[in-house]
């Protein structure tokens, strides 16, 4: 039984993830995380599941620096992403970077592809076994050993510098440049061969390369790739195509339109190389936000038709049926993600599962059976099988690592009409022994995004820590919230202080009305978006104890050009430049005055998303206008907390603090800070 009171030992909790499904069907083989010898870092490492859950898993891989992104050859082996040292390398080799290996199906794992730049993907044609690799060059260098003397003169001369000539700049954690991403095509590796020439197929593209596809046939690579429009729009995202001998590089769809146009992204090739599904998203405006819709788009013309009309959420992971018959995907759901059967023919849409939230989703060769992830707010991602066609079904659980056998609580749903008439939705992690007679302080866990949904597992924002504690945790789906429809995301569409707000604390009040939850005991949490509504909280209402905001939105003016995704940001919230009212109505940084609730604010200094200046001009901020407040700094992570000594920091912070002043008791300052 996993004790969640020791943060040790959910620490130990192996993590699975990255499923991937043989030719043959006869194998699963997946990624696991657990806990590094020296406690300062999770290794991944490659495990072989039963696709007929007949048999344990077992693990494949021990190499010290871990492996990830498994994909299999038609031969069965398996290629996969690792910086393990080569046996074969020289002195001086860089053994940091991270290299492409193969595992076949009987024998030792051995490296195929090592570029200076490093690995940081592979596709394979399902039927010709052409591999496409997406690895980085410097600018203008071809990859390769031209560019490895490049980095080492750049090394040499002591230059980190970095000359950008387009935006974006840099990307969630990390600098963009000076090397630029590239594709590269190569044959399939078979025996003892290693890939030795490549064709590279992009080349100092102005934007980053998207997620690569590479057809059945092996004879064509769609590639998503971003295109500038004008100094005022900033930059969309289009799908182009080339052969995999580097010739015949085209768009394959783009919308270059300023009003209402489109993106394009995520392609998936039909089995018989003809084209691709792909997503088509309508850029979001000032006025409305963003939907997404699943499109065909034909190899030989271009031509696009949508597949998928009038569905109300957004689909989102895909994967056609074999025979082409039907496309299976994702989609947020009123606190669920199902699988989706969706038929080509006749267009009807099936919902496979019911509860659940899924992801990884790969098919049979011969259609037989589908294979995904599984997990929800109770569990954590675990292995299933499913019928392709059945309704509504329970998967058929397949044995891994990380199951957890009990909780330390329950979990229920809650639920509140609004002024509006629209149903705001959330779940409630109740301790065991919250009662009316022994009531549970309440915790107010706000989801970031924003356009996303509390209906998974999470290791970093994992309720059943506070739960195991005594706390009841409440996670709502607010106005931007994702499975309710496009009009749940457009009443809080440029308007955060306004519906989500008030959506927040309806569903509180409702809570709060129950006998097993301590009204007068109460404290308010998120981070991103979630922190941002932390914010605004805090500026509204008295009624929490106490606030915690995690890398938060605070001065949406100053937010505006620091954040990595500016364009993104404005076409909803404006230039603050030209029109200021809706930073007005919105930044909470305004309404500091209002403030009496006691803050814990947390900050990465490497989270490009939300820099760190919101954070420390939020804490300043609060300390200027006297509200009790404490900052937890994190010189080295980014907009997560991902080390596992500074997550355990994180949860024992936190802890100290809602106890403190929600619990009333004496404040405990960790011992490792």
């Amino acid at each position: 039984m996993t004790d969640f009171t020791d943060l040790d030992a959910v620490a130990k909790l192996p993590r699975i993830g990255s499923l991937a499904l043989s030719p043959d069907g006869t194998r699963l083989v997946a990624t696991v995380s657990e806990l590094a010898p020296d406690g300062k870092s999770w290794q991944s490492a490659l495990w072989e599941i039963d696709p007929a859950g007949s048999r344990a898993a077992r693990r494949l891989t021990r190499a010290a620096k871990g492996e990830s992104a498994p994909v299999f050859t038609p031969d069965g082996s398996v290629l996969f992403v690792t910086t393990r040292a080569n046996a074969e390398s020289k002195p001086g080799d860089d053994k940091e970077t991270a290299a492409l290996w193969l595992l076949p199906p009987s024998g030792e794992a051995r490296q195929v592809y090592a570029p200076p730049g490093g690995v940081a993907g592979v596709s394979v044609a399902r039927d010709a076994g052409t591999l496409v690799v997406t690895t980085s060059a410097l600018y203008g260098a071809a990859v390769g050993d031209e560019d490895k003397e490049r980095r080492k003169a750049r090394e040499d001369a002591g230059v980190t510098a970095i000359l950008h000539e387009a935006y974006p700049v840099r990307y969630w954690d990390h600098d963009l440049g000076p090397d630029r991403p590239r594709l590269v095509s190569a044959p399939a590796v078979t025996g003892e061969q290693r890939v030795t020439d490549v064709v590279e197929l992009t080349r100092d593209l102005p934007y980053p390369v998207g997620g690569a596809a590479v057809s059945p046939d092996g004879q064509w690579v769609v590639y998503g790739a971003d295109v500038e429009l004008a100094p005022s729009y900033g930059e969309r995202e289009t799908l182009r195509v080339v052969r995999t001998d580097g010739t015949g590089d085209r768009e394959l769809a783009a919308d270059r339109t300023l009003d209402a146009g489109h993106s394009y992204s995520h392609a998936v090739f039909l089995p018989d190389s003809s084209g691709v599904v792909a997503v088509r998203g309508t850029e979001s405006t000032e006025q409305d936000c963003p939907h997404v819709e699943l499109v065909l788009i034909s190899l030989a013309d271009g031509a696009v038709r949508e597949i998928l009309p009038g569905f109300p959420d957004w689909p989102e992971e895909f994967v056609v049926a074999p025979d082409g018959s039907a496309v299976y995907f994702l989609s947020n759901r009123s606190g669920r993600r199902p699988v989706w059967r969706l038929d080509l023919a006749s267009g009807e849409v099936t919902r496979l599962t019911g509860e659940g939230h899924y992801s990884d989703l790969s098919v049979a060769a011969d259609g037989s059976a589908l294979y995904a992830l599984r997990d929800s707010i109770a569990h954590p991602p675990q292995p299933v099988r499913l019928d392709p066609v059945a309704a509504e079904q329970d998967p058929v659980a397949l044995p891994a690592p990380g199951v957890i056998e009990s909780l330390p609580g329950t979990l229920a749903e809650v639920s509140t009409t609004v002024a509006d008439g629209r149903t705001v939705r959330a779940w409630l992690a109740l301790p065991a022994g919250a009662s009316a007679d022994s009531p549970a302080p309440l915790l107010l866990w706000v989801h970031g995004g924003p356009m996303m949904s509390w209906n998974g597992w999470s290791w970093r924002w994992n309720p059943w820590v506070m739960v195991a504690r005594g706390y009841a945790v409440l996670l709502p789906d607010p106005a931007l919230s994702t499975g309710y429809g496009r009009d749940m995301i457009q009443v809080g569409w440029g308007s955060w202080g306004n519906a989500p707000y008030t959506d927040l604390m309806a569903i509180t009040d409702v809570t709060v009305e129950r006998p097993d939850i301590d009204e007068g005991r109460t404290a308010a949490m998120g981070g991103s978006f979630g922190g941002y509504m932390a914010n605004w909280i805090a500026t509204q209402t008295e009624r929490f104890d106490a606030i915690v905001t995690h890398a938060s939105l605070w001065n949406l003016d100053a937010f505006t050009g620091t954040t990595d995704a500016s364009y993104y940001w404005m076409r909803e919230m404006t230039d603050p430049l030209k029109s200021t009212q809706r930073i007005l109505d919105n930044s909470p940084h305004l309404r500091v005055a209002d403030i009496r609730t006691p803050m814990l604010v947390i900050h990465g200094d490497k989270d490009y998303r939300v820099p760190i200046g919101e954070g420390i001009r939020l804490y300043f901020d609060l300390v200027r206008h006297g509200v009790p407040a404490k900052f937890l700094y994190y010189p080295t992570e980014n907009h997560w907390i991902l080390t596992p000594g500074n997550s355990k920091v994180w949860y024992e912070t936190v802890l100290a603090f809602l106890a403190e002043h929600v619990l009333g008791e004496k404040w405990e300052r960790p011992a490792m800070i």
